[in-house]
């Protein structure tokens, strides 16, 4: 019988934590009261893979870890303390590592070509006249064959000898029959191409993760590659030691919703949960076999409740003046998309372009839609979509919404294109839609139907059938679609634009600041009757900063004021050294210092973040925002600069004293921020997962920062102190919190996920109070979650004064408190006595 879990745990597996340092923790995490260990990918990584996702071997588990013993040895301690596991599926890609031969299936296609029984796993390009590019060389090709760095000897290969092409440390196979070749008639007759590094954004001829040389994809829609790199997970799940799966980045497969028909076919209908990062606007689509998301949606959503959008007018006066001219974010985000498509994304553009120029060959109706034309038109549709990617297959039709999404971003790029192009974008949306006709400048054209599955071997030619042409480009196009997005977004514009960067977030949006109590209340609604049993999450490995530095930063807005005040004095005080940096950096750090300073009550806070973890930071960011420095071109006089600033800041006494100052006036901000978040994230409808050490106050910023070693040991200490009530600090409260909350799921799981379980908004006197009620269809309510939002207007308004909740009939017990309380009319002053927020407990 499927499971569905009440509440899962995150953990980041690798060398330095392996399955048995999970085990250890095991007794913990069940006092905490999950109900499932949620495990970064187990299977067999890269050599000293941190996160598992470049995954090398799907037939073994990770020997790093511990190998299946070890995975065994974790399960087997879960089960005995009541858990269960759920695991991260990594279906789109695999590594490209070094040694190469540690990916066997890569290795033996780069050998034997289409002569590999993985020919077909890899959506590479196998024609002769196009060599699988390895971009490996730090010089041309010419200089390395010139200096003699590239050779052929012999190497051990996995145990046995072989004789292979070497450069430093890459090793490539030799092509049988050709090893005796001279050396540079053997490179020239192998089924890869040694080239360049910097040729792989011109020419890389595999599909790639995003711009990722190292993550090559293999094409999991067929059934074969499917059934091969999910048998051993899907063993395990029909052996009761997996019950469950996250997906690593749909958006990156042919067909999404096809992959996840496969998945609960292959086993029964298992709880699955899909990486897919929703828009503000957008849902998930359709018909998509899964039962939610990892959770962005939600985080959007509880985080903009303890934001003020009153306060936005300062903030932007604040980044008028630091930051004079960079103007507003769908202007950065734009220039962004820009850049990336005709940059680090042009082999993945071009490959779209080359195919649509083979379309228009192979059809004298087409043919005066020029190169040129196509590759503006693909560019400008491209860079106005405005979400991840619409789901349009080959031989489906396009559902309408789906089909209009593509239509709406037509429509904003036709201003980008010349009369002659706006008919080559008519076109262009016919393709990525599968449509059989397009109006053209002379009249209907109609085009064939589009093949059921596109082929993917080689680059097809003008002789080839169009409809199969079609096919790929539907595909193509829906893969590309989320780099260009993810890359210029999330990995771009999020760096360069620093108003507020509490919004800067992986599903959020920087202009959307703000969410109303029932906008968040609707959004609750929707989980109840469309997604009861999705995941909802407040940090992730993948989120920018945790939800900690958020709440930290939610404080800006509401203390908009005192947040001007520092950073003028910040700026003041280091008035000579700050003149080398862009206004939007130095805005970037002030908050980022703000968020990470010391804060009173957490081990996390004990002291100001160091200055190793905000150099590597900081560096991230500059390089990520691609305006004075790259990771491939960096320029280390201005980032040393920053770095400067940023050192003087930490130790320059106005400037500790302005940050300790504000930390000071936004404490209970801060307090209840963190508190009102987690409480509504752990009660809200779905099922919860928290990340690693996230149970008590965290201070992480984007990876690898926040994969660092969690102190579970002091985690472990403060859960008992605080079940004796001998513990009083923000740490031991957020740990108060999240233990009730995941105890009180565990023991009433049917009332908080799944299709029995009920959402029902409690009203309040005052917009300060977010409450809602939970329980089960038939059976009454459970429990009543109540949290404080935005304390200090609150107090400038004269606090919970008359104010009072409107709690459904009954006697409940506060689970935070032990206080007792009546339904109906109760003072919210009375409810909220002792913390921002209440766990109010139905008596049976």
């Amino acid at each position: 019988m499927p499971t569905t879990p009440s509440s899962t745990y995150r953990l980041q597996l690798n060398a330095a934590f392996t399955f048995d340092d999970a085990v250890a923790q095991v007794p913990y995490l069940a006092s905490l009261g999950v109900s499932h260990l949620f495990c970064s990918p187990i299977l067999q990584a890269a050599p000293g893979s941190m996160h598992g996702y470049d995954v090398v071997d799907h037939a073994a588990i990770s020997a790093e870890c511990g190998g299946e013993d070890g995975f065994r040895r974790l399960a087997s301690a879960a089960r005995e303390h009541g858990l269960g596991l759920v695991v991260d599926v990594v279906p789109n890609h695999m590594a490209v590592p070094t040694p190469l031969w540690l990916n066997r299936a890569l290795w033996d296609v780069l050998r034997a070509g289409p002569e590999s029984e993985f020919a077909g796993w890899f959506d590479i390009d196998l024609s002769r006249s196009r060599a699988i590019l390895m971009p490996v060389l730090g010089r041309r090709i010419g200089d390395e064959l010139a200096e003699g760095s590239i050779v052929v000897e012999e190497r051990d290969i996995a145990g046995t000898p072989q004789r292979v092409v070497a450069y430093h440390d890459h090793v490539f196979p030799i092509r049988p029959g050709t090893e005796d070749l001279p050396l540079d008639e053997l490179l020239d007759q192998q089924w890869y191409r040694l080239a360049y590094w910097k040729v792989g954004n011109d020419e890389l001829n595999y599909r790639r993760f995003f711009d990722v040389d190292t993550l090559a994809a293999i094409r999991v829609e067929d059934q074969d590659v499917f059934d091969a790199s999910h048998a051993l997970l899907i063993r395990l799940y029909e052996e009761g030691l997996i019950d469950g799966f996250r997906i690593d980045h749909p958006d990156g497969l042919a067909t999404p919703r096809g992959y996840l028909q496969k998945l609960q076919r292959a086993t029964g209908g298992c709880w699955v949960v899909v990486e897919k990062i929703l828009e503000p606007h957008e849902t998930l689509p359709a018909g998509s076999r899964c039962a939610g998301t990892t959770g962005y949606d939600a985080l959007l959503r509880v985080a903009g409740l303890f934001h003020d959008p009153a306060q936005l007018p300062r903030l932007d006066e604040l980044w008028e003046r630091v930051a004079p001219g960079e103007g507003w974010f769908t202007a950065s985000l734009l220039r962004a998309k820009e850049e990336v498509v005709r940059t680090m994304l042009f082999a993945e553009v071009n490959r779209l372009v080359s195919i649509a120029v083979a379309i228009c060959d192979s059809d004298v109706r087409l043919r005066d839609h020029t190169r040129r034309q196509l590759d503006r038109a693909i560019r400008a549709l491209l860079i106005h979509m405005d979400r991840y990617r619409a789901y349009v297959e080959p031989g489906l039709p396009a559902p309408d919404a789906e089909r209009q999404v593509i239509v709406d971003a037509a429509d904003r790029a036709r201003a980008d294109l010349d009369e002659d192009e706006q008919a080559t974008l008519d076109l262009i949306v016919a393709l990525a839609c599968g449509d059989t006709g397009v109006a053209g400048t002379g009249g209907a054209e109609s085009l064939p139907p589009v093949a059921a599955h596109p082929v993917t071997t080689e680059l097809p030619d003008a002789q080839q059938d169009i409809a199969e042409l079609r096919a790929e480009f539907m595909v193509r196009f829906a893969q590309t679609c989320g780099p260009v997005m993810a890359k210029s977004k999330e990995d771009t514009a999020f760096y360069r634009w620093s108003r507020f960067i509490g919004v800067n977030e992986v599903g959020s949006e920087p202009t959307l600041v703000g969410v109303s109590v029932d906008d968040f209340h609707s959004f609750g609604e929707q989980l109840t009757t469309d997604w009861p049993a999705t995941m909802t999450t407040l940090s992730t490995h993948d989120t920018k900063r945790s939800e900690d530095v958020r709440a930290r930063l939610a404080a800006l807005l509401e203390h908009s004021k005192d947040w001007d005040a520092c950073v003028t004095e910040l700026r003041a005080a280091t008035d000579g050294q700050r003149n080398a940096v862009d206004g939007p950096t130095e805005l970037l750090l002030w908050q980022t210092l703000a968020a990470t300073w010391r804060l009173p009550g957490t081990l996390a806070g004990a002291a100001p973040i160091t200055a190793e973890r905000l150099d590597a930071y900081l560096t991230k960011a500059m390089r990520e925002a691609k305006q004075h420095t790259t990771w491939t071109a960096p320029d280390q006089a201005y980032e040393q600069a920053v770095l400067d600033l940023a050192h003087l800041a930490l130790t320059d006494e106005r400037c500790v004293a302005a940050l300790d100052a504000f930390t000071a006036v936004t404490q209970e901000s801060v307090r209840c921020a963190v508190l009102g978040a987690k409480l509504l994230q752990l009660t809200m409808p779905g099922v919860p997962d928290v990340y690693q050490g996230c149970e008590v106050v965290d201070l992480s910023l984007v990876d690898p920062d926040n994969r660092r070693p969690v102190d579970y040991v002091h985690r472990a200490d403060l859960l008992a102190a605080v079940d004796a009530s001998r513990q009083q600090s923000l740490d031991a409260e957020k740990l108060l919190v999240t233990s009730r909350a995941l105890r009180l799921r565990r023991d009433h799981p049917d009332a908080f996920r799944g299709e029995t379980s009920t959402y029902a908004p409690v009203p309040s006197t005052s917009g300060h109070a977010v409450a809602f009620a939970r329980g089960i269809r038939d059976d009454g309510v459970t429990a009543v979650a109540v949290a404080t939002r935005l304390p200090t207007t609150l107090a400038e308004r004269g606090g919970w004064s008359e104010h009072q909740v409107i709690l459904p009939e009954g006697r409940y017990t506060d689970a935070f408190t032990g206080r007792e309380v009546e339904g109906g009319a109760v003072a919210l002053a009375d409810v909220l006595a002792d913390l921002p927020v209440a766990l109010l407990v139905a008596a049976r």
